[in-house]
């Protein structure tokens, strides 16, 4: 249902998607909102933007979750569980509750395409906003790509497109969300701490198809084992889903490759596109985000020539495989959004062919790591682990049979000591990958920083090896 012609507003945590809605609230206050609170949390503090947004009329409650007084509408910061005590208070106060994407949605309910998975949702919705701008129609890329749907709502052109990155966190309370063209990519293991079991992730992630019907397209990667455990609450009928594979599924919408080349198939009418050859970002797994960003655009509207254009003049991102330099001829590439095992698997598909020396480690996960370690062993010649995860993921690689199968194991102490490890290692003509597969907490704020320390750490050495040839 829409939301109130004029409501009073709670949002909870003090992140910068709860503080955008406040931002919002504040402009509209004495139209559609009739006050705003926020509750930033038990170990919120008032900083410059909370004073600033004081003065515009908001309220702020610091230093405890125990939520007072009645609203009509409630919006929870993603960071905040469903099933915490601080979302249970505002639920208790106020009439509806929910995240901020869905908050937006119910303001500006038009064109959304929206992208979920446990990895490659950044680089896809990416790549779905980048194939619609090349085709002259207008998009924006919002949500957990870094800018909250809120931000782009009070001005947005009526026939844009908002491409919407969504966590599984932002989907789990979404009733009214309707997305035209959806995307779920993969489900495997993380964020069970917020989620609480792999159950409740996993129908997060599904939820994003609850309003879906025969006249939108919902797009789903068939190869994907955590998927297709929930096929049929997927496949469901009265539900349009396009089955995207690497393989010809048969079906009337599907997306697939065919002589080295994509085609995407919509109603039975196919489109043929680009040899994987021409993509610029690598791995198979990339093949399945460009088919799905392909499916997606040419269901918004994009022609097939315009995709094809697109396709081909798309660049990796940073932070996601991206090409780190040479030094003395050993590639480097940078891999730091890899925080869990599957996304390191899905990049050594890019590397079928070279002798790759894996840099894992940083603050540990607590995942399983049986098999992971034995698909590592099978790709790579030596692993460097360090950080706080180096013990658990040695043993893990060493219980896998490393040692026997070939592959060097060593132990550096943070990022920049696994990278002087590892050059001891290589040899002209081979990869160094720094694919974590853990969050970065132990060294540094995010993966961003994270990636970006590797690179300027690549950059010193370069200069380094200059100076010592030119003295």
């Amino acid at each position: 249902m829409p939301l109130p012609q004029t409501f009073s507003l709670l949002v909870l945590g003090q992140g910068s998607s709860g503080l955008d809605v406040v931002q919002w609230a504040c402009s509209h206050l004495g139209d559609r909102v009739s006050g705003v609170t926020m509750y930033g949390g038990a170990k919120a503090q008032p900083n410059n933007r909370t004073r600033e947004l004081e003065r515009a009329g908001a309220r702020f409650v610091f230093g405890t979750e125990d939520v007072e007084g009645a609203y009509d509408i409630c919006v929870s910061s993603p960071g905040i569980s469903e099933f915490s005590d601080f979302f249970a208070a505002g639920r208790a106060h106020s009439n509806e509750i929910m995240g901020e994407p869905e908050f937006a949605f119910r303001l500006s309910p038009s064109n959304w395409c929206a992208v979920t998975g446990t990895n490659g949702k950044t680089t896809t919705t990416s790549l779905v906003d980048h194939l619609l701008r090349f085709a002259d129609i207008p998009s924006v890329a919002v949500g957990n790509i870094g800018n909250p749907p809120i931000n782009e709502v009070d001005g947005r052109a009526g026939d844009s497109w908002f491409c919407a990155e969504l966590s599984s966190y932002q989907i789990a309370t979404t009733k009214e969300l309707h997305p035209r063209v959806a995307i779920l990519l993969n489900i495997t293991d993380d964020h069970l701490a917020w989620h609480r079991t792999h159950e409740n992730y996993a129908e997060a992630k599904i939820r994003l198809f609850q309003n879906m019907d025969e006249c939108d397209l919902a797009i789903v990667d068939v190869e994907d084992e955590g998927n297709m455990a929930h096929r049929d609450e997927i496949f469901k009928p009265g539900r349009r889903v396009l089955s995207l594979s690497c393989e010809d599924s048969g079906a009337d919408d599907a997306a697939f490759v065919r002589d080295g080349r994509m085609v995407v198939r919509l109603a039975g009418v196919e489109n043929e596109l680009v040899s994987t050859a021409d993509l610029k970002i690598a791995g198979h797994h990339n093949v399945i985000n460009a088919l799905a960003a392909a499916a997606a655009a040419l269901a918004c509207g994009a022609s097939a020539a315009s995709v094809r254009g697109g396709l081909v003049s798309f660049a990796p991102l940073e932070h996601r495989i991206e090409p780190a330099g040479s030094i003395a001829g050993v590639r480097f590439y940078n891999d730091s959004k890899a925080t869990n095992t599957d996304a390191v698997e899905k990049a050594l598909t890019a590397f079928p062919r070279d002798r790759v020396i894996l840099l894992l480690g940083g603050h540990d996960k607590g995942t399983p790591l049986e098999d992971f370690s034995r698909i590592v062993c099978q790709h790579v010649v030596a692993v460097v682990c360090f950080g706080e995860a180096a013990e658990r993921f040695e043993h893990a690689l060493e219980f896998a049979g490393a040692k026997g199968s070939g592959v060097t194991l060593a132990r550096a102490e943070h990022m920049r000591d696994a990278v002087d490890v590892a050059r001891t290692l290589a040899h002209a003509g081979d990869v160094v990958l720094f694919s974590p597969a853990c969050s970065s907490f132990d060294e540094f704020s995010g993966y961003e920083e994270r990636g970006r320390a590797f690179k300027s750490y690549l950059d010193e050495l370069r200069a380094a090896d200059t100076a010592a040839i030119e003295g």
